[in-house]
């Protein structure tokens, strides 16, 4: 006997297409026969994110301003009956991922497969036992892995939001993100802070998400470049990052350290004016750490008033200082992102910074739309002069959250 709903059982009531759905026909339906047998009951997208400014300060309950990319991680999915939760990826290939529901546990899955596990985890931890039953999920990806583009939050945001459209969870984006980023934290053992999945999950299009993590509130402001004749590039170096090993981790126990010794609920209640004070409370090797987000939250502001007032070439010269506070400050970056931030600026780029959680992955640059292909060159030569692998250019599109297309 099937472990899933039979066509036309009346178990339980289809989810059915929810208003708005982007109706397609997806080759993602014949992968998931293929894998699974049958049919999903729905298919859902959610995007890798690209942070403008506002990096390592979200676990510092502080503020970001990430866009949602074009790049999505999709899912077909499907209830079953008895408790298995089967998971196939096109990316890592190999056999289906057969687990127990009832078994899932913090560290006993170790593969991709600990992120989406981790969310169906979460949710039967916040109460909603009904994701017990199982489900099949089969996962198709253009969110480039170990970028620091977000593809672990895009993973758990496609699964957070079919469940809630499968259960009728009724959780709403910000819970769900809140739910993927536990996943995160506590099942696959990132401790990562909320910015990744709140971009993942509440971005709408043409807009960038200020966040306020402490508050836990949003506010889309407009972003859209292309208006001012500028373009707005990811540059991955193609230098790939695992978070979980230890060196993230790290560097968040420093600003812990640093509120302890200063006594503060968190890093962003100390404000640029007490900055030299306070370094001078700290052991030398907090001060970098405790610089770069207090100065970074303070570029956020800036950023977003830019923003709101049409000067989005503005946004450069912050770029850059953010690059120059997350290189030599909190010391995230390395040889291959810090060349492709000196030859974008070498070439023409109004400003450019390593972006997401360092150690690799990919360096943003703000360029005017005429020069993307003579900086996209430079960049390119600069690489090849070093012997580093070519890296890949991708324009940026604000794009929406996570959602079902079909």
């Amino acid at each position: 006997m099937s472990g899933y709903p039979a066509t036309g059982g009346a178990a339980r009531p289809s989810p059915g297409v929810h208003p708005g759905a982007e109706r397609v026909n997806d080759p993602l339906r014949t992968a998931f026969a293929a894998v699974h047998g049958g049919r999903p009951e729905g298919i859902w997208a959610a995007p890798g994110r690209v942070n403008l400014i506002g990096e390592h300060t979200d676990y510092n309950d502080g503020f970001a301003l990430p866009v949602a990319l074009a790049q999505t991680t999709r899912l077909a999915a499907r209830r079953r009956t008895d408790g298995r939760l089967r998971l196939h990826s096109a990316q890592a290939g190999g056999p289906v991922v057969d687990l127990a529901v009832a078994d899932l546990a913090p560290g006993a899955v170790t593969t991709w497969a600990a992120y989406p596990a981790g969310v169906v985890w979460a949710l039967g931890e916040a109460g909603h036992r009904e994701v017990d039953d199982g489900a099949d999920l089969h996962f198709d990806s253009t969110v480039p892995a170990g970028a620091g583009l977000s593809s672990s939050a895009a993973l758990e945001c496609a699964v957070a939001r079919a469940y809630d459209d499968l259960y009728g969870l009724g959780l709403g984006p910000p819970a769900l993100a809140r739910i993927a980023q536990r996943a995160e934290n506590a099942f696959a053992g990132v401790p990562c802070g909320v910015m990744d999945q709140m971009a993942s999950s509440c971005c709408v299009a043409g807009a960038a998400l200020h966040l306020d993590v402490r508050a836990g509130s949003h506010e889309h402001v407009p972003f859209g470049p292309g208006a001012a004749g500028l373009r707005l590039l990811i540059i991955d170096t193609r230098v790939t990052h695992d978070l979980g090993d230890g060196a993230y981790a790290a560097l968040r126990t420093g600003c812990e350290r640093a509120c302890a010794l200063l006594g503060l609920a968190a890093l962003r209640d100390l404000s640029p004016d007490h900055l030299p004070r306070a370094e001078r409370m700290l052991p030398a090797r907090l001060r970098p750490l405790v610089r770069h987000v207090v100065t970074e939250n303070a570029r956020v502001a800036e950023a977003v008033a830019h923003l709101k007032a049409g000067r989005v070439a503005e946004l450069g010269p912050i770029l850059n200082s953010a690059h120059a506070s997350l290189r030599d400050d909190y010391r995230i970056s390395c040889a291959e992102t810090d060349l492709a931030v000196d030859s974008a600026v070498a070439a023409g780029a109004l400003g450019a910074r390593i972006t997401g959680g360092g150690f690799g992955g990919s360096v943003i640059a703000l360029v005017a739309a005429d020069r993307v292909e003579p900086m996209g060159a430079a960049v390119t030569a600069a690489f090849r002069g070093a012997g580093y692998r070519e890296p890949h250019l991708i324009p940026v599109t604000a794009a929406p959250g996570a959602r079902r297309i079909e």
